[in-house]
């Protein structure tokens, strides 16, 4: 029977408000299970054997061991022209989800500098999943004994300090050391810099005294600092590290404004949907809380940094503004 005050004819008007409420509804739920439908690519734009390599079969792993995703997943080296070819393989699937790549601050820096011609708002930024902040160091023998004689050395004379890197001009290893010249007050622009190769390069010059310092990431300082072959003068990041670098000050403790870090994100093709995205967001913040990805970043003095998408873009969006301004001030700006 009909409830009372309402009749069968009625009845087909209230089902079509019904499903009209429901439909969006419906809609909402078949966007948030979208899912991977055939193998997904994780996309490395340099060669085999290097860090980036090693994270995205670290992260391939883990999606597989620990049934992240329920499609299978191959790891695709993309090397050469500053990760140009990386992004614009992935471009080639633009709006697709089922491909992502590493990618860190080069994604800002080689742009700028003109050695990319893909910016990072021609991709998707996914997540970033940790930081690795640029130390100062100098060999043992070194007459600098602190980071305030070489901050006042820089401020007398920012040439007369050699400063070398890997692996390009304005790449964070470098922003760090411009970034300590300007907080003295000196000109960035004469930074006496040597680039290497790669950081190995760059570390083996400091120990054969042929530079006087190397800025670079810590982990690859850890065997010669336990060593007692180089000692690390300062970090660049907002507040000390732990382990082997919780003696080590900041920059920003001298009153210097130097923070530069190495990230290392995830990034997809353009024009993704936000249903794809939302599944990489909660994939990925899986991915960063598991104890095997932890560890390995605390082994690696790299900082256990999640952002989501969302996230990630503002960071980037942030730091490509800061760092126009400084490549610009160093004559790198494109």
């Amino acid at each position: 029977m009909a409830a009372p005050g309402t009749s069968r004819k009625s009845w087909p008007s209230v089902v079509v408000a019904v499903a009209v409420l429901i439909a969006p509804i419906a809609g909402l739920a078949q966007t948030a299970r979208w899912k991977p439908e055939q193998s997904v690519e994780i996309v490395i734009p340099t060669s085999a054997g290097t860090g980036s390599d090693a994270t995205g079969r670290f992260i391939q792993r883990l999606l597989t061991e620990r049934k992240l995703i329920d499609a299978p997943s191959v790891v695709v080296n993309r090397p050469g022209g500053a990760a140009t070819v990386g992004l614009s393989y992935l471009n080639q699937h633009a709006g697709e989800g089922h491909y992502f790549m590493v990618a860190n601050p080069a994604l800002v820096t080689s742009y700028i500098t003109g050695l990319s011609k893909i910016s990072h708002n021609e991709v998707t930024p996914l997540a970033i999943l940790g930081r690795e902040s640029v130390v100062f160091a100098v060999r043992a023998e070194s007459p600098y004994k602190s980071a305030k004689e070489v901050a006042d050395r820089f401020r007398a004379d920012p040439g007369s300090i050699s400063v070398a890197f890997g692996n390009a001009l304005g790449n964070q290893n470098h922003i760090a050391a411009a970034q300590v010249v300007k907080g003295v007050g000196a000109n960035v622009k004469g930074l006496k810099t040597v680039v290497f190769n790669g950081s190995g390069e760059a570390i083996a010059a400091v120990l054969g005294g042929h530079v006087d310092a190397v800025t670079v990431s810590a982990s690859p300082l850890l065997q010669h600092v336990k060593a007692g072959r180089v000692r690390i003068l300062a970090v660049s990041a907002d507040q000390r590290l732990g382990d082997v670098l919780a003696t080590v000050p900041t920059w920003q403790e001298l009153g210097i404004a130097s923070i530069s870090s190495n990230w290392r994100g995830l990034v997809g093709p353009r024009g993704m949907g936000e249903n794809q995205i939302a599944y990489w967001d909660e994939v990925f913040a899986r991915l960063s809380q598991l104890p095997e990805w932890r560890q390995d970043l605390e082994r690696k003095l790299i900082e256990t940094t999640y952002l989501n998408s969302r996230a990630a873009k503002r960071q980037i969006d942030t730091e490509y503004s800061e760092l126009s301004k400084l490549l610009a001030e160093l004559g790198l700006a494109k």
